[in-house]
C-alpha cells in the first residue's frame, strides 16, 4: 500500500505513534512486513462495534438523567452516602466514547493514508475492558432498573429523526475510508462483501423514517394547550423538599399542584414526610441518634419539630441548582422546619393551589386510622375539598362518604365502563402517547410522573398529556413550545433531502477514491519498472 500523495512522512508518524504506540516513519522501505492484515482487520472491526457500543450506553446514559435523583436516594437507603451517582456516570461515559471515538477517528485516517492498522496490545486490552464495562452497565440497567428501557422507547420518540440524520451523516463519512480500503485491497471477495453490507445497511437507514413516529410531527394548530405542573415534593431544586418553603417556590413557578407525602406521628399528626426514616432529609442522626433508624411515625409531634429539615439540602445539594441559590434562599432554607399538613393546608389555601399527597406507609397496621386522622385534619382546615387530590388507594370509599368533594386520583389505568371524569396518576413510562390522546378524548385527566427533561415534556405535550408532575418546574416553567415540532410534509422533504445528498456524497466518495487509486497505480508501476532495470544491470 503507496501512501497517497499528500500524506506526509510527519503526518503519517503521527497518526501510527498513538495507534501502533512506535515511532515508525512513513517510508516505504522502514516498515517492511507492517501490511494491514485479516489480524489487524478484525481488530479494526472490534474497535468499530466496542465504538458502536459504546456511543449507546452514552444515549442512555443522557435519558436516565431524568430518573437519576431516584437513584441517588436508592443508594442513600441502602449505603447512608449521599453522592450526585450522575456526574460519575456521566464522566465514566465521557472518557470511555472518547478512547473508542479517538482510536476510531485514528484508524480512519490512517486507512486513507495507506498506513498499516497495527493496535498495539495496550489499546485491544483496554477496548476489551471498555466493553466489559459497558456490559455490566447495561446488564445492571436491565436487573436493577428495567423501567429505563420503556424511558429510552420514549426517548425515541424525540430524537429519533435527527438520530437518522446523525446515522445516515456519520455512515456518509465513513464511504470515504471504505472506498480507500475497497480500491487497496486485492481480494474480490472481500470488496464484494464489504460494499453489500455496506450498502444494505445505507439502504436500510434510508428507508428508517418509514418507521420513526413521533407524537410531535404534526401541525401546528394541531398542538394540545400546555401540560399543567404539579410540584413534586414542591420545588425540590429551590428549597428543601415537603417544606413551606418548598410549596412557596412552586407557587412562584406557576405550579397548580403541590404533590407531597403525609405520615402520622405516634401522637396522631399528620405531618409531610417522603422516605420512612428520617435521616436523609433531617440532622435525626444528631438530634436523636439513638432511635434514628426507628420509623418516622414513631416520632411524636414534639420530637419532630425539633428536627432541621433544612440544612442538609444546602450540606449535600441533591440538585446543582442548590449552588445558585441567593443568600436569602440559603438562609430560609436552614431555617426550615418538618410541616404538619394542616400547615401545608393552610399555605395551599392562601395560596389557592391544590394540595395532592399519599398517605404512607401503606402496609402501616394502624393505616385505617391514619385515613381518619387526616380526613379530619382536612375538613377542619377550611380549605375547599376541591383543591384536594386524595391519591392513597386504602379505605378510598370511606373517603368519599366522609369528604365527598374531595378529588380522587387513581394510580392505575381505568377499567372497563370506569366512571367518567376519572383522573389518573402515573409513571411517564406506563403511558403511550395512543392511550394518552385515547384518554384525552374520553376526557380522563392524565397525570405523568417525575418529568423532569424538556424533551421528555415536548413528548408528552404533544401527546396530550394533562399534567406533570416534576422537580424542575422552574425549567419547564419557561417552555413556551415543544423543543421541535415539525409538519408531516416537512419532515418528509427533510427525509428526502438528507437520504439525496448522503447518496450524492457517497457517489462522489468512490469515484474521487477510484481516479486517486489509478493516478498512484501508474507512479508504482513506473517505480517498479525501474527497480527491475537497475537490478537487471547489477546482475549482469
Amino acid at each position: 500500500m503507496a501512501d497517497p500523495p499528500g500524506c506526509c512522512s510527519t503526518c503519517a508518524t503521527c497518526l501510527l505513534c498513538p495507534y501502533s504506540c512506535q515511532w515508525i516513519t512513513a517510508k516505504k522501505e522502514k516498515r517492511k512486513g507492517l501490511r494491514t492484515t485479516k489480524y489487524d482487520c478484525s481488530w479494526f472491526l472490534f474497535l468499530f462495534c466496542v465504538f458502536l457500543f459504546t456511543l449507546v450506553w452514552l444515549y442512555f446514559a443522557v435519558i436516565i438523567l431524568n430518573d437519576f435523583h431516584n437513584f441517588n436516594e436508592f443508594i442513600f437507603r441502602q449505603r447512608k452516602l449521599w453522592l450526585d451517582w450522575s456526574l460519575v456516570l456521566l464522566i465514566a461515559t465521557a472518557v470511555l466514547i472518547s478512547y473508542s471515538s479517538v482510536l476510531l477517528v485514528l484508524a480512519l485516517c490512517l486507512q486513507l493514508c495507506g498506513q498499516p492498522l497495527k493496535l498495539h496490545w495496550v489499546h485491544k486490552v483496554l477496548l476489551i475492558l471498555t466493553a466489559l464495562v459497558v456490559a455490566a452497565a447495561f446488564t445492571g440497567l436491565g436487573i436493577k432498573w428495567a423501567e429505563e428501557w420503556k424511558s429510552a422507547r420514549i426517548s425515541l420518540q424525540a430524537t429519533g429523526p435527527f438520530l437518522h440524520i446523525g446515522v445516515v451523516g456519520g455512515m456518509t463519512l465513513l464511504a470515504w475510508p471504505l472506498a480507500s480500503f475497497i480500491y487497496r485491497t486485492r481480494s474480490t471477495g472481500l470488496k464484494v462483501f464489504v460494499l453489500l453490507v455496506f450498502w444494505a445497511a445505507m439502504i436500510a437507514l434510508y428507508l428508517a423514517p418509514l418507521g420513526i413516529t413521533s407524537p410531535c410531527i404534526m401541525e401546528h394548530n394541531q398542538l394540545p394547550p400546555k401540560p399543567a405542573l404539579v410540584g413534586h415534593r414542591g420545588a425540590p431544586m429551590l428549597a428543601p423538599e415537603n417544606t413551606l418553603m418548598s410549596l412557596h417556590k412552586a407557587v412562584e413557578c406557576d405550579v397548580q399542584v403541590f404533590e407531597t407525602d403525609v405520615m402520622v406521628s405516634a401522637d396522631g399528626v399528620p405531618f409531610l414526610m417522603h422516605d420512612e426514616e428520617l435521616t436523609r432529609t433531617t440532622n435525626v442522626q444528631a438530634v436523636f441518634p439513638e432511635r434514628a433508624a426507628l420509623n418516622s411515625t414513631a416520632f411524636n409531634w414534639t420530637d419532630l419539630q425539633q428536627l432541621d429539615a433544612g440544612s442538609w439540602f444546602l450540606e449535600r445539594r441533591p440538585f446543582p441548582t442548590v449552588q445558585s441559590l441567593s443568600p436569602g434562599d440559603r438562609k430560609e432554607a436552614a431555617e426550615q422546619r418538618i410541616p404538619s399538613l394542616e400547615q401545608a393546608l393552610e399555605a395551599a389555601k392562601q395560596s389557592n393551589i391544590s394540595i395532592m399527597f399519599d398517605l404512607r406507609p401503606e402496609n402501616h397496621s394502624d393505616y385505617q386510622n391514619f385515613v381518619n386522622v387526616t380526613l379530619g385534619v382536612i375538613l377542619q382546615s377550611g380549605i375547599r375539598l376541591q383543591q384536594v387530590l386524595w391519591l392513597p388507594d386504602g379505605f378510598r370509599e370511606d373517603v368519599k362518604q366522609q369528604a365527598p368533594g374531595v378529588r380522587h386520583i387513581y394510580g392505575r389505568k381505568r377499567l372497563e365502563n370506569e366512571e367518567p371524569g376519572l383522573h389518573v396518576n402515573l409513571p411517564y413510562q406506563d403511558m403511550s402517547s395512543e392511550e394518552i390522546r385515547q384518554y384525552r378524548q374520553d376526557n380522563i385527566s392524565v397525570n405523568l410522573y417525575v418529568v423532569n427533561q424538556p424533551w421528555l415534556f415536548s413528548v408528552l405535550w404533544c401527546s396530550g398529556v394533562s399534567s406533570v408532575t416534576t422537580n424542575a418546574c422552574q425549567v419547564l416553567k419557561e417552555m413556551k413550545h415543544p423543543i421541535w415540532l415539525l409538519p408531516s410534509s416537512t419532515y418528509f422533504m427533510i427525509w428526502i433531502v438528507v437520504d439525496c445528498v448522503s447518496f450524492l456524497i457517497i457517489i462522489w466518495a468512490f469515484v474521487l477514491m477510484k481516479k486517486c487509486s489509478h493516478r498512484r497505480r501508474p507512479a508504482e508501476s513506473e517505480t517498479d519498472v525501474l527497480l527491475t532495470k537497475i537490478n537487471s544491470l547489477m546482475q549482469e
